[in-house]
């Protein structure tokens, strides 16, 4: 997925600057909050496979702990540098907030492409990844999840790394574990669930029913696969989907089970037979009722906002549209569910995890999509509440509460020394 050059972490002090001058918020206030708390590069050592050892670069950034622990994910990609990680780290704070779970804002990731590694390189790439980042990460210090590229058997690399050198099992440490380790029922699924969601209420506020209407996922991996699948339940037809490779696009709607079932079988989209091959785009493009952009960030710039023809976009990836495209599509009458909002599923059932592993339960699925529901509808309303309050658009109204909550935090707290 080709995002746009765009340096992440502008657009996130962009965004808090506007935050800012609405508020009309004292720069002594916020020029914290533009500054990670920490920020963290390790070398990462690797033995390869054929002896040879390479060194790989990686990142933990520690945003803001005013209302809990950092929580954040880590992703292995090539285009992993400090300046996404940091932007993520901040977007991670402002979401934590906006769902009102007792957590700050961390993120952390490595540069590499894990498709040219076997799974026992990425194994000691995660291992020693977790060695060198150790004394910053913990269950009331630091908690890191999956991200891109890295699942519930990276976290159990983790787990078990970090719970040898603290000499006990520790299944706090992480979120997105497996089942078997402690992980959360339904968790694998939450973020894709929290988009639909939050594409549903705004559906509902835009007085149209979800039965009959057409979505397009862009990004084909977790968190897309989860939106159209529940988006697919929900009545929708799914009209167009994409992953790095290719786009697809059929106005008569796919079968997303078995979408699914092809990606998990040959690694990718194209080839599944169906519909017409379009690029990522011209998917972008379709018309459509709902667009869940589920991969990279800055896809949806200046240049090709005003060619987006959907009513509702529910932001499934971090940072997928830049602040000047928002304030293009909030012209057009598009609806966008902004990713602090969206994709804040998977920060929530993560945290339902953290409490299950601290007090030694585990909850039926049943229960954890309940919870998720209710948090994530109540997030909805109280982001488009203060929206309406302050008379701004629903990203803005998310940033201004989520940003409000961790300043209200932080002025409590004080400054020390």
């Amino acid at each position: 997925m080709t995002a746009s050059n765009l340096n992440p972490y502008k657009a996130a002090v962009e965004q808090l600057e506007i935050i800012e001058e609405i508020l009309k918020l004292d720069p002594c206030v916020t020029i914290r909050l533009k500054h990670p708390r920490r920020t963290i590069i390790v070398s990462v050592p690797v033995r390869m496979d054929n002896g040879e050892i390479k060194v790989f670069t990686g990142y933990r950034v520690q945003h803001c702990h005013a209302r809990g622990p950092f929580k954040g994910g880590i992703r292995y990609h090539p285009k992993v540098d400090m300046d996404e990680v940091k932007a993520l780290a901040m977007w991670m704070t402002w979401k934590c907030a906006v769902v009102d779970i007792p957590y700050g804002g961390a993120k952390g990731g490595v540069t590499v492409d894990t498709k040219q590694l076997s799974k026992g390189e990425i194994e000691r790439l995660t291992r020693r990844y977790t060695a060198m980042i150790f004394d910053d990460i913990g269950p009331f210090k630091d908690v890191p999840a999956p991200d891109m590229y890295t699942d519930a058997q990276t976290m159990a690399w983790i787990m078990d790394t970090y719970s040898q050198l603290r000499g006990y099992m520790v299944p706090e440490v992480v979120t997105g574990k497996p089942i078997e380790l402690g992980g959360s029922e339904g968790r694998k699924q939450a973020t894709g669930r929290g988009a639909a969601i939050c594409a549903r209420e705004a559906a509902k506020q835009l007085g149209l029913k979800m039965k009959g209407l057409t979505a397009v996922v862009q990004g084909f991996g977790n968190v897309g696969q989860w939106a159209a699948a529940v988006l697919e339940e929900m009545g929708c037809k799914i009209i167009g989907l994409s992953d790095s490779t290719c786009g697809i696009y059929d106005p008569k709607g796919f079968d997303v089970k078995a979408a699914i079932k092809h990606k998990e079988k040959t690694g990718k989209l194209r080839g599944f037979g169906r519909g017409e091959e379009i690029t990522n785009e011209e998917l972008l493009q379709l018309e459509c009722d709902i667009l869940v952009p589920a991969a990279m960030e800055n896809v949806i710039t200046e240049a090709n906002a005003s060619k987006i023809k959907a009513k509702i976009i529910s932001e499934g990836a971090n940072g997928p549209s830049t602040p000047k495209a928002r304030e293009i599509l909030h012209e057009q009458g598009v609806l966008v569910v902004p990713d602090i909002l969206a994709n804040a599923g998977g920060v929530t059932v993560s945290y339902f995890e953290w409490i299950q592993n601290l007090h030694r339960e585990h909850w039926s699925e049943s229960e954890v999509n309940q919870k998720l529901e209710n948090h994530m509808v109540k997030a909805y309303h109280d982001a488009s509440k203060t929206a309406n309050e302050y008379q701004v658009d629903l990203p803005t109204g998310a940033y201004i509460l989520g940003v409000k909550r961790v300043i209200d935090a932080q002025e409590r707290l004080g400054l020390f020394p």
